[in-house]
């Protein structure tokens, strides 16, 4: 069984899944990492370039191929459970889910201040990412992660090997 970490853009995923492999002794994959190897380009690109639709079907392969691995921990996209396709394939997995939790305002001060944030992720609505927009998308798809999740941590005041402690107790 591997771990899935599921949440917004900007909740950690990736900074928290990192360690939390580590300390699990377990191999680290982000989805979107996948994507970008698999496309040949950055998200942004994508996006601007083929359209959110095939990034979304980039996506799904990715999401396909992760599911079959054990004993890892993956991190998602931000968006990567809108799809029914995905959400099955990784029910079908049976690999535990947890959703990293984070207040909107906190989302936002973590995107603005991560130098990566052009390349690998472009503005979801026409609020540019700003914290309206935060709050817009994070209100629709919250409960899809609460759908999904097996547990949820908020992580907006832990630092993120506070947060592996924590999700090391959740499992």
């Amino acid at each position: 069984m591997s771990t899935i970490l599921i949440g917004y853009r900007g909740s950690g995923k990736t900074t928290i899944g990192r360690r939390l492999a580590e300390k699990l002794w377990q191999q680290f994959v982000d989805t979107d990492e996948m994507i970008v190897a698999k496309a040949g380009m950055p998200i942004a690109d994508i996006f601007e370039q083929q359209g959110v639709d095939r990034f979304r079907e980039i996506e799904a392969e990715v999401i396909r191929d992760a599911c079959k691995l054990q004993e890892y921990v993956i991190a998602l996209g931000g968006g990567a459970l809108l799809r029914e396709e995905n959400r099955q394939a990784i029910k079908d997995a049976g690999h535990k889910i947890v959703y990293l939790k984070c207040e909107p305002k906190e989302l936002f001060n973590r995107i603005k201040n991560d130098p990566a944030t052009a390349a690998s992720r472009p503005p979801l609505t026409p609020h540019g990412g700003s914290e309206v927009e935060i709050e817009k998308v994070l209100a629709e798809r919250e409960p899809v992660y609460r759908a999904a999740k097996h547990a949820e941590l908020d992580v907006t005041h832990l630092t993120p090997d506070e947060a592996v402690v924590y999700i090391v107790r959740l499992l």
